[in-house]
């Protein structure tokens, strides 16, 4: 499984969601085949609904682990 990560602290959201949602639509067919997940590190409390929240309408999957320094957030296959 191949694992694209994307830092983004310091970001806040809008922004948070507009950089994954890019990487995601790069990658979109990749993470449907259940190939390839995305892992997003952020500081931004409010990315961690925001995302989660759009990429689960998108039809994908996603959790949210709280780390000391910030968030993070997994982006997968329904299937």
């Amino acid at each position: 499984m191949k694992t694209i990560d994307i830092d983004i602290r310091g970001q806040i959201c809008p922004s948070c969601l507009l950089l994954t949602l890019k990487e995601l639509n790069l990658n979109s067919a990749a993470v449907r085949a259940g190939h390839t997940e995305i892992v997003v590190t952020t500081d931004d409390r409010q990315a961690t609904t925001t995302i989660p929240v759009t990429v689960e309408r998108m039809g994908f999957r996603s959790t949210v682990v709280r780390m000391d320094d910030g968030y993070l957030v997994r982006i997968f296959s329904n299937t």
